[in-house]
């Protein structure tokens, strides 16, 4: 159960501004993945699915609280629907299940460990939630199986190179530039160059 109470305002403040930002971030790339859709097929989609998690990464990461992958992933679903994703309300269930698949990787190490590899499996599992979910409402059962498998098998690398590793170069990139001293990315930046 996500507690806000152990939250501080700004933290809040922090998440939901990420959640905007990604959400037009998320709009601007649909016409990236109808581009590869043209030249790939259905995979096209699956490439660069992993942009469509990045902001759970990055919120978990910078703020490391038990509910931010979730949170951010929910906001900037709703928020994206609101500037104009033709998917509609159900596009606010699909940010939930990608952000139930990012939480489930940090609730697995009781929101402790946010080394690369457990960035990148939180990508990951946003892939595989994700996917199985798109298995059902898209009709890939209709596809090849060996197709299938190769859609699933882009979604999940790209799911951890582009939101895992890729949000986490983002995330360090930000600390670097002391924006989020404040902040539990920041106070282990300033730690281990004060080391």
């Amino acid at each position: 159960m996500i507690r806000l109470s152990n939250w501080r305002f700004k933290e809040i403040v922090v998440l939901t501004a990420l959640s905007v930002v990604f959400a037009v971030v998320y709009l601007a790339f649909l016409p990236v993945g109808k581009i590869l859709v043209g030249l790939f097929g259905p995979i096209g989609y699956d490439l660069i699915f992993g942009i469509w998690f990045i902001v759970s990464i990055i919120a978990a990461y910078i703020l490391r609280k038990p509910g931010a992958a979730f949170l951010s992933e929910t906001i900037a679903a709703m928020v994206e629907v609101l500037i104009g994703n033709a998917v509609g309300p159900m596009l606010i269930v699909s940010g939930m299940i990608q952000g139930l698949g990012a939480e489930a990787a940090f609730a697995a190490t009781r929101w402790k460990n946010y080394s690369v590899w457990v960035l990148m499996a939180a990508g990951a599992g946003s892939g595989i939630t994700s996917f199985a979910y798109g298995y059902f409402m898209s009709g890939y059962a209709a596809l090849s199986t060996g197709y299938v498998v190769a859609m699933f098998a882009a979604r999940v690398i790209s799911g951890a190179l582009i939101a895992g590793l890729l949000g986490k170069a983002l995330s360090d990139g930000l600390a670097k530039t002391g924006v989020l001293n404040s902040y539990a990315l920041g106070k282990e930046y300033r730690r281990k160059n004060a080391s």
